[in-house]
Formats: C-alpha cells, structure tokens, sequence
C-alpha cells in the first residue's frame, strides 16, 4: 500500500518510571506527547512499523536492516530486566528493501548482524507504542557512518518498498538531539549544542527537510548530536511529499535535546525532492569554488584528479608560483564531501624538493593510502572539497602552557614514535585534548615520557 505516517521520537531510558525513579516526571512533556504518538499510531493501524534506530548495529559503510524473524530485549542494563519486550519483524519488508537498495547502490541488508537484542533506541518507543497498539511487525534499521545524502536516499528506498508492498507502513525516526546543553549534564556544555537544537526543531516544525540535509558535519559533532541521521532516513521517506509537521514538543533538562515531531502526508509535492535540490546547490557552490581556489589547492586537485583517473602520478606542471617552486615545507592534504573527512595525508618535515612536490605527493596519499578510508572514487571527484596546510618549522616547548589550539598544532614524540594534530580542529577546544589526540594516533601512552613541539601552518583553502 503506502507509507501511512511519520514521527520523530527520542529514546532517553529514564523517560520509563522503572528506570527515572521519578526523574521521568521532569520530561514531562516528553511523556505526555509520547503519549499522544501512541495515540495516533493505534489509530492509524498500521501493519507494519519501521524504527531507524542510532544505537543498532553501526556499521561506518553499511545500513543494517535486522534479520530473522523476531528478536527480543530488556532493559536490564538500565536496572530494570523486568522490562522486557518481544517483536515479530516484517521479513518480507526487511528484504524487499534490502533488494530496492542493491539496485539504488546503497550499501544496505541484513548482512553483519553482531548481537540480536532489541537496543534501546528502539525499546524506548516501543514502550510508548505498546501501550495503545501491538497488532503489527517491526524493521528494525540502523544509521551508518555514510553521508547524509545516502541515509535521504535509502529514505527513498524504503518508501518505495511500502509502495510495493499491500501493508500500511509507519515510520518512527528515533533519535536524540544535543548531548551537550549544559555544563552540570553527563557530556558537557558546547556552544554548538543549544543551537543545533534550535535549527532542528525549527526545521522538524516547518517541516524543512533541506535544511537537516545542509548542517555541517564538524558542527553536527561538536554539538554531539544523536539522531540527524535516523531524521534523514525519514526525510528521504517522505521525499516528494507535501506533508503537514507539528512539533509535539522539545526539552532538554539534562543536558540532552528530546524532541518529538508527527508528518502527517497530504499529496505529491514536485517540489520536495530535496536530494535533487541539495546535489544542485553543492554542485554549483563547489564551482564556484574551484574558480577562486588558489594555487596551492589548485595544485592538489590537479594531482589527485590525474591519479584517480590515470591511477599514475602527475609530472610537475609549469608556470608554477616560485615560493612553490623554491621553499621546502612539510604539507598536510586534507579531503571533505559535504562537510566529512575523507582523507587527510601530510609531512611533518619536508621529504621532496619543494612545496610543489610535497602537495603533489600528499594528494594523492590523501586519496589513496589514508587507512581510515576507501580509496577516493572517480565519481566522488566532483565533490571534494581541498585544504592545503603548509607548516612552519616546529619548536621544542616545556609544557602544554606553551599551546593555543588554535594557533599552533602539536607534536608528541617518544622513543621514535611521532604524533601530529593540526591546529584549529572542530570539538578540539584544549590543549590538554589536544596533545591527548597526537598521543593516541602515535600510540604512545600518556603516562610515557614524551616530548612537545609546537608548529604554526599558512592554510589554503
């Protein structure tokens, strides 16, 4: 039949009175839409309920669709086991979109699965929901490591699946908001954290789906946020609908956003494809970048795009700049798609004759031999984004006193092993945290004796 609505909800255990002991009466609101979702769901009837979950299986490339025919869990890592709940999943379903998302080339099954039970991104709802309604069969999805476009389009996947199918489907998008609304909250206070909420709701109110597709990752973890990715599966679902979204409620008293929307679908809207919207935005934007983007970056394209293409590596080109041509620096390539990291390679010290060789060579290292990452597609081309650091000479320094993590980046060495962490990341806000990171990627320990450097860098963008 068709998709028959959709609901944002969070997932805070404490919101059930086994588990809050009381502190569930301080989300008040939370409950009391909570309830009014289950209301509508038992009214809704539908055959079929999809949960997109951010604490099933994550996999950084794959979204896992639980397998098998049921599945159970409990609340006993809450103090609560005697929570328990038992679900019957659409097998049908589950393969069905399985099969849609193989021929859209979204890496997506029921592959992988590490442990059965039911998590509590998905249990929180189901209290709720089995509370007026128990007459359907569960998906349960989780989100991925993968850019928010593809959680939009395996969106699309799953309502395409609900097209095919003869059942009523419901959506539920289970997913916090900020982890870091206040200083006295088990993660701290950002900056970032109250306005991320902001915009979010604001978006989930207005029913603007563009703009969940538009926040920037590195703002997106900094804020720590929990669901935007189980929101963008539901967005993709609702992709060409004109729907009518009320936000139920917001609040956030221990340091974490719980926020609670309904879309309820009213036509076809041509207008509300926002994948098509977004690739066209993004690919104009990055246009226009590469017409202002200056010799050092252009440098780092060039040799990357030759690599991929020729898989050989570019001669250096004429008429370059003579500071390229004629200094020795180390030089660190960084590489973003829509905000994430894709790839970043670099020298601490200079190991090629000039600049110009050192950028050639760190691009295509940041395409192809980052271990974090696949190498860099052709087809991913069109949409990187290049950073160009160029570093000063390093110098000893005593302490961590001696660093701004926004000026200097650091360098940790001990007994051969060396660290580097460049200077003005997104969520490195200390130096403490700071030198934390270079020990860890030199794997040394903080409790080695070890050495500091500092170095400041010219960045290109």
């Amino acid at each position: 039949m068709a998709l028959i609505g959709a609901f944002v909800v969070p997932h805070p255990p404490l919101i059930v009175p086994q588990i809050g002991r009381g502190k569930e009466k301080e989300i008040q609101k939370t409950i009391d839409a909570y309830q009014q979702v289950g209301r509508s769901i038992a009214a809704l009837k539908p055959d079929t309920i999809i949960i997109t979950s951010p604490h099933s299986i994550l996999y950084a490339d794959y979204l896992h669709i639980s397998p098998g025919v049921s599945a159970s869990g409990d609340f006993a890592e809450f103090d609560a086991p005697d929570i328990t709940f038992k679900v019957n999943y659409d097998c049908d379903f589950a393969n069905k979109l399985s099969h849609l998302a193989e021929q859209a080339a979204i890496p997506a099954g029921t592959l992988g699965e590490r442990y059965k039970q039911l998590d509590h991104g998905t249990m929180v709802p189901l209290y709720f929901v089995d509370q007026f309604y128990k007459d359907y069969r569960l998906v349960r999805i989780a989100i991925s490591g993968m850019a928010p476009l593809v959680h939009y389009r395996f969106g699309k996947c799953l309502v395409k699946a609900a097209d095919e199918s003869n059942k009523r489907i419901l959506l539920i998008a289970s997913g916090d908001l900020s982890h870091k609304l206040a200083k006295d909250g088990p993660y701290g206070m950002a900056a970032e954290g109250p306005i991320f909420d902001r915009e979010l709701t604001e978006a989930l109110a207005q029913g603007d789906f563009m703009r969940l597709l538009t926040f920037d990752e590195e703002f997106c973890e900094a804020a720590a946020e929990c669901g935007l990715r189980s929101f963008l599966i539901m967005a993709g679902a609702l992709d060409g609908k004109k729907v009518e979204s009320e936000l139920l409620s917001y609040e956030g008293p221990f340091g974490v956003g719980y926020a609670i929307a309904s879309f309820k679908i009213i036509c076809d809207n041509p207008d509300r494809h926002f994948d098509q919207t977004f690739e066209q935005e993004e690919s104009e934007r990055l246009k226009q970048a590469q017409e202002h983007e200056d010799a050092y970056v252009l440098l780092a394209r060039q040799s990357l795009e030759h690599f991929v293409k020729t898989n050989r590596r570019m001669h250096r080109p004429e008429g370059l700049l003579p500071e390229l041509l004629e200094q020795k620096a180390g030089v660190f390539v960084s590489l973003k798609i829509n905000g994430r990291l894709r790839g970043c390679i670099g020298t601490i010290a200079p190991i090629t004759p000039s600049i110009a060789d050192e950028i050639i060579r760190n691009a295509v290292s940041a395409a192809a031999e980052d271990p974090r990452f696949e190498p860099v597609r052709q087809d991913e081309l069109p949409w990187l984004e290049y950073s160009v650091d160029v570093l000063a000479e390093a110098e000893l320094i005593d302490s961590m006193v001696e660093l701004d993590v926004k000026r200097y980046g650091v360098i940790v060495s001990s007994r051969g092993r060396r660290g580097l962490l460049l200077p003005d990341l997104a969520g490195v806000d200390t130096p403490d945290q700071q030198v934390n990171i270079a020990l860890q990627k030199a794997g040394i320990s903080p409790h080695d004796k070890y050495s500091l450097e500092r170095f400041e860098v010219v960045r290109h963008k």
